[in-house]
């Protein structure tokens, strides 16, 4: 054991609170959403006060830095360090008070934003400042960077919303900030003798987010250390409470939307829009909705233009917000505009801006693009002139990327394809010529996400050594032995030192998965988390899809992020692929496949889990679930010959129990029933079945569907297969089902079995294509099955020309009959619908369809937003049980008990299984519904025996 090591154990035995100095742990918070990579020393997770006290006091005595962090969001670099990571997150998460009378509330460090406005919303209120990462981003990090967001035209920075602190300071002294200086010793003296450094050099714009905010010490400002205490980013003290002010919600809020040819025209009409006192104005470049397009397929309308000004107007009442937006837009110098009232389309455009920092992590042309330049900020009236020099010196240097920001404030946020990994000296000497054009144009180098290790060593091209010797006299008083969060904004760590993905090697393939969009790289691949965090999103009200694991356990380790973090460690050859950490980070991943669609940045943990465990096992003996759950279909192929007797050995409850443990399955699984006759044995038994209608018999008349019949579908619920038969039939199909019995080989995906997979899908392919070449559709009812034929054929067998044919070919039941114009749903005016979309199917197929068949029926419809927690092999394997359930509490179970009498719509075999063992509630198909074949498990539809 090292010295470090025996240090950090014995920080187990000071502190009353979690420590974890694990190589997975220390590897999740090796970075934040920024550029740099710093392994800490061990992670502490503090309960109260006395914690984080006992742990700087630890910090102290054995020469240790100590960092705050939050959500870890931040892309400046200033929430990672090499020794101890408080993180405030995990427990420290409370609004401690809301005071509406005085519209203050008191929060605890790592309360999230959008918990705090859904207390404060409750009375009419809500705090100011919102960035666009408001559901996971904390109270503590917005302080210790002074966020902002769209907002702040209206009401302000952090800073201005910031009335009283609590705080330990770098000796940990306990101190409350407020109003009087004289809390910190020397601080009065030192303020005096600084007025004019205060006056001159600081606070001349509104975004100067620069540096420390010391303007705010001067008497004219208040005298306040608490607002000059935001934007000092751990630097000068570890927050414990915070009093924040509140605003009043507006009556009324209106979106407009402004166009322009481009973002420089939109910045030069910045004064005429701001003359109209807007609440929010945030630029698009036309470019960023494009990649939004392609990442959602399609964006509510804009108005014509090349960039785009967002303006939200408030009022009273909708009238008043109306008429403002109105005169908005007589009063813009803009090419076309729009009013959007209605709030479900302003927020999906909003919703540009939110995904903005993760989408434009890609340039158009597909290269990776990273912060580092984020969030420069000049005087809004010269905004429009910066961005054309800026973009002359983006094409000088031969880089490129995506704009957006908050130009109302003057604040452009911007990716960069940022030669790091292969010329880090041409990304040092663009950062240098960057700071050199924002200075001249009097802004700052940073508008609202604090320097850390990005910018700071660039401060002394923005302020002379006069202002960096009192930054650095300030610091002193709070943290006189450079403890806490050292490197940033006083005596900086180089910006070009500890980059991620500098000297990154390339990680070939090894006959697992195909990357086609990261050049067959599994590096670059999981390096596509840049660390927005948007897989840590506060969804407690809402649902959610992406990592509902994370939303289970509220751990850093079960995000999407915190597996990519582990996974970038072994890339790097840091962690070997069997290392328990990356064992022990992969465990609760369900594989659900949202992040392939949620993550803005495309993150796909499915795919990368499945390669992980593809290499780790090649060759080598597997834990027994993969042989029994991971090769499932081979067992029901059998179990199907004897469906009776299969079912009544699982009645036997000893023998139950022991074959459950045996074959790695949780013994408080119930084992699914099997039909008494599968799908293919009815098939197989009834001639005409699927020959078509008993009106049109004509084979050559009527075209043929290729119906995908799962092996769940097969063996557990044939009557599905069976009502998809009707339905197809009914309108003048023939149904065709493969000759043989296939598998799509899901279960051997989600164990990394791929060689075994692709086997199966080769077998599919053959039996598949002749009917594809010749322009048929293959129509899927399992949606998992469905989306592996969908998405993981081609990228499991990139160089067969049939997997593309074949993809292309597929189809969900909704979408086969959104396609057939002349048909017509049921109408079922009043009936109350519970749907429970698959994760797959929300990730790779879309429900949208879906949606549209359900409206068009008249249905009252409540949908699930989130993971039923089963999820194939998940829920079923020893170890899982209890978050499983507590998944599907998240979601399935309070919707099943607010609609006790609904019909649940659940396409997945494992939602319904799981509705049904949590429940007691029994799903039924799309199919069964369309036809109002709503039966038991095993019995057959329309008489057919």
């Amino acid at each position: 054991m090292s010295e470090l090591d025996r240090i950090v154990e014995a920080l187990r035995e000071r502190v009353g609170c979690a420590v974890d100095l694990s190589a997975r742990r220390r590897a999740e918070y090796s970075s934040d959403a920024s550029n740099y990579r710093v392994l800490p020393a061990a992670v502490v997770f503090p309960r109260e006060a006395d914690d984080v006290a006992a742990t700087l006091e630890f910090a102290r005595d054995n020469g240790l830095s100590l960092t705050a962090r939050g959500a870890g969001t931040s892309v400046a670099g200033n929430a990672i360090g090499d020794g101890i990571i408080l993180d405030f997150s995990r427990y420290m998460n409370r609004v401690l008070e809301l005071d509406p009378e005085r519209r203050t509330a008191r929060v605890q460090p790592g309360v999230v934003l959008s918990a705090l406005q859904r207390e404060a919303g409750a009375h009419g209120l809500r705090f100011g400042p919102d960035p666009s990462t408001q559901n996971r981003c904390t109270l503590g990090g917005m302080i210790g960077n002074n966020a902002c967001g769209p907002r702040a035209v209206a009401w302000g920075r952090t800073s201005d919303n910031v009335r009283e602190l609590r705080i330990l300071d770098g000796t940990g002294a306990d101190r409350g900030l407020g109003d009087d200086l004289t809390v910190v010793p020397g601080l009065p003296e030192f303020t005096r003798a600084n007025l004019a450094v205060l006056r001159t050099d600081l606070g001349r714009f509104d975004r100067q987010a620069s540096g420390y905010g010391l303007e705010h010490l001067l008497p004219e400002r208040g005298s306040s250390i608490a607002k000059a205490f935001a934007g000092s980013e751990g630097t000068c003290g570890v927050l414990l409470e915070a009093t924040v002010d509140l605003v009043a919600l507006p009556g009324a809020t209106v979106l407009t939307v402004l166009g322009y040819d481009d973002m420089a025209a939109a910045a030069d009409d910045v004064a005429a829009v701001m003359r109209c006192e807007p609440i929010a104005v945030e630029g698009i470049d036309a470019r960023l909705v494009d990649i939004v397009r392609a990442h959602r397929g399609t964006v509510p309308e804009l108005p014509r233009g090349g960039g785009w000004l967002f303006v939200e107007t408030a009022g009273d009442s909708a009238e008043q917000a109306w008429a403002a937006a109105a005169g908005l837009c007589e009063a813009a110098n803009a090419l076309d505009s729009r009013i959007v009232a209605e709030p479900a389309e302003a927020a999906a455009l909003w919703r540009i801006r939110a995904d903005g920092a993760g989408l434009a992590g890609r340039t158009p042309d597909g290269k990776p693009a990273w912060p580092g330049w984020e969030d420069a900020a000049v005087p809004p009236e010269h905004l429009g002139a910066y961005l054309r020099d800026f973009a002359d010196l983006t094409r000088e240097h031969g880089v490129d990327g995506l704009l957006y920001g908050h130009i109302g404030d003057g604040c452009i946020h911007v990716r960069l394809d940022l030669p790091i990994a292969e010329a880090p000296q041409r990304f040092r000497a663009f950062l240098f010529d960057s700071a050199e054009l924002v200075v001249r144009y009097g802004g700052s180098l940073s508008g609202e996400h604090g320097d850390g290790r990005a910018r700071s060593e660039l401060l002394p091209v923005m302020y002379s050594r006069a202002v960096l010797d009192v930054f650095a006299g300030y610091k002193a008083l709070f943290d006189p032995d450079n403890v806490l969060n050292p490197g940033v904004l006083v005596a900086p760590r180089p910006l070009d030192a500890d980059l991620r993905v500098a000297g990154l090697p390339r990680v070939p393939l090894a006959d697992g998965f195909a990357y086609p969009h990261d050049e067959g790289d599994l590096a670059t691949a999981v390096h596509r988390c840049v660390g927005v965090g948007k897989c840590r999103a506060d969804n407690s009200s809402a649902g959610g899809f992406m990592c509902p694991s994370f939303l289970a356990t509220a751990d850093e380790k079960d995000s999407t992020r915190g597996r990519a973090r582990v996974l970038q460690e072994v890339v790097r050859g840091a962690l070997p692929w069997d290392s328990p950490a990356v064992a022990e980070s992969l465990d609760l991943c369900l594989s659900c496949k949202a992040c392939r669609s949620d993550c803005p940045a495309g993150v796909d943990l499915a795919t990368y889990k499945s390669e992980a465990l593809h290499r780790r096992y090649r060759g080598r003996l597997r834990p027994v679930d993969h042989y029994t759950l991971g090769r499932l279909p081979r067992w029901l192929a059998l179990a199907t010959r004897v469906p009776r007797l299969a079912n009544a050995l699982s009645e036997i409850r000893w023998l139950r129990r022991i074959g459950l443990r045996a074959a790695g399955i949780d013994p408080r699984r119930e084992i699914p029933r099997l039909a008494d006759r599968s799908f293919r044995r009815h098939y197989q038994q009834n001639p005409t079945l699927g020959a078509g209608s008993d009106s049109q018999r004509d084979p050559v008349a009527q075209p043929e569907i290729m119906l995908w019949v799962d092996t769940f579908t097969d063996a557990f619920d044939p009557e599905i297969a069976l009502a998809a038969v009707r339905l197809i039939e009914s309108l003048g199909f023939r149904v065709r089902v493969p000759d043989r019995r296939l598998c799509c080989g899901l279960t051997w995906i989600s164990t990394g079995q791929l060689d075994g997979a692709r086997a199966r899908l080769r077998t599919t392919l053959d039996e598949l294509d002749e009917h594809v070449r010749g322009g048929g559709i293959v129509l899927g009812l399992e949606p998992s099955c469905t989306a592996v034929l969908r998405a993981d054929l081609p990228e499991l067998l990139p160089d067969d020309p049939r997997a593309a044919r074949t993809a292309a070919a597929i189809r969900t039941l909704a979408e086969f009959l959104a396609a057939q114009s002349d048909w017509r749903p049921p109408v079922r005016e009043g009936a109350e619908v519970v749907v429970q979309p698959h994760c797959h199917q929300h990730a790779v197929l879309g429900f949208q369809a879906d949606r549209e068949l359900l409206a068009r029926m008249g249905v009252r419809v409540r949908e699930i937003a989130g993971c039923c927690g089963l999820a194939g092999n998940f829920g079923m394997q020893q170890g899982h049980y209890d978050v499983s359930v507590q998944v599907a509490a998240n979601g399935l179970l309070p919707a099943l008990q607010a609609d006790a009498t609904a019909t649940l719509l659940a396409d997945g075999f494992s939602c319904r299984t799981q509705a049904e063992q949590l429940a007691g509630r029994e799903g039924v198909h799309l199919a069964q519904f369309l036809l109002d074949d709503q039966l038991p498990n095993g019995s057959v539809p329309g008489g057919i025996e």
